[in-house]
């Protein structure tokens, strides 16, 4: 018995979006579907389970294939972006299905602080862009115990400090640079850096883990002033942009203030030395990255605007070079697990979970994994249980 063949007809312009939705290289597609080139020019039409096959590739619902045109696509939160890449006019099914994926957590975890009654995050939404930067910055160090002195030794010790205070504060913080589990679907921080989604009972931030230590600490610094401003919101944290939104560009300045006062930096910063060796210790003594040191003294007046921007771009391609020598094998999975997902995040749903008020398939989902076991021993690793 012959087996018909059904082909679909699918638009080419609706294979290009798809295509370039991704962000997969053309290489790596074309050698999955060897007629892909003649679908994008409309010369063969692929069978539906190729189809499919494609749809599961570019992280595409398969249903949007059927389309006639394209589908307009948008961010759905304020995005306050400022750089000049392809992914802001479109964004990428990586930022889409992250963004989801912060809203589903961040629903669970609102109807699990309702039914255990918990009080609102106080500091959500008790700032305004009127309030002065200084002001505010010092609210945060306060609250959050991040001092110049109280940060530790290392950039990675200070991202955990920063981002553990502000969970025991009440808000959710996950940190991650891959889509969800998938480390095939690495986040692009040229394309988001971060963002903020406003709650009272169950405030988030997420910051892409991409990104070097320095810049994620200064990215959730950013966002965390977000939520103190109680604005939602997508964030690139661009330090050469003049962001014509006012809440962004307040935000910037209360995270530049937030990591390196102003006072500070001025009475520490030697204009004699060398302007690269002068960036290095100064971040190594702030835990930041040398494009903030450099901003700051900036804003203290020591380097005029285009000044300013001749050496940012120079210093930023020391650090992309550096980033591109770094090696991230991802680490122990108990560990980066529960800071992909906010550790108050995941202790909340186990507990829910074994208490038998949310299904473990659901948190599974939730979390990242399939196992039981799995299950098991991050609730070990977490202390519930």
């Amino acid at each position: 018995m012959v087996r018909m063949v059904v082909r679909v007809d699918v638009s080419p312009r609706v294979i290009t979006w798809a295509k370039d939705r991704s962000r997969v290289d053309d290489a790596t597609l074309s050698r999955r579907f060897p007629k892909l080139e003649a679908w994008l020019e409309g010369e063969a039409s692929p069978t539906l389970k190729q189809l499919e096959d494609f749809a599961r590739a570019t992280h595409t619902p398969v249903g949007f294939l059927f389309l006639d045109e394209p589908p307009e696509e948008s961010v759905p939160i304020p995005d306050y972006r400022t750089m000049a890449d392809a992914g802001v006019e479109q964004p990428s099914a990586d930022l889409l299905d992250t963004i989801f994926q912060c809203q589903q957590r961040q629903e669970w975890y609102r109807s699990f602080a309702q039914v255990n009654q918990e009080d609102p995050v106080p500091f959500i939404g008790s700032a305004t862009t009127a309030v002065p930067v200084s002001e505010v910055a010092t609210a945060m160090r306060r609250t959050l115990g991040f001092e110049v002195d109280e940060r530790g030794a290392t950039f990675t010790e200070a991202l955990r400090r920063l981002a553990e205070a502000a969970e025991e504060a009440g808000v959710l913080v996950m940190v991650n640079g891959v889509v969800g589990s998938n480390t095939h679907r690495k986040l692009d921080p040229r394309e988001f850096r971060g963002l903020a989604l406003v709650d009272r009972l169950a405030p988030l931030v997420f910051v892409n883990g991409a990104d070097t230590k320095a810049a994620q600490i200064f990215t959730l610094a950013h966002e965390l002033a977000h939520l103190w401003l109680g604005e939602t919101a997508l964030s690139d944290a661009d330090l050469t942009a003049r962001p014509t939104i006012d809440a962004e560009r307040w935000c910037n300045q209360v995270a530049a203030e937030f990591l390196v006062p102003l006072r500070d930096l001025t009475a520490d910063f030697d204009r004699q030395a060398d302007l690269t060796d002068e960036l290095d210790r100064l971040a190594k003594r702030f835990k930041v990255s040398t494009l903030v040191v450099l901003r700051r003294i900036h804003d203290a007046g020591h380097l005029a605007w285009d000044a300013y921007r001749s050496a940012y771009r120079d210093e930023l391609d020391r650090v992309l070079e550096l980033l591109g020598e770094r090696t991230d094998s991802g680490g122990n999975f108990y560990n980066t697990q529960p800071v992909r997902v906010s550790k108050r995040f995941a202790r909340a749903l186990i507990t829910s979970t074994l208490e038998g008020q949310t299904l473990y398939t659901e948190a599974f989902e939730m979390l990242g994994f399939k196992k039981q076991s799995t299950f098991r021993e991050l609730a070990e690793r977490l202390g519930v249980g």
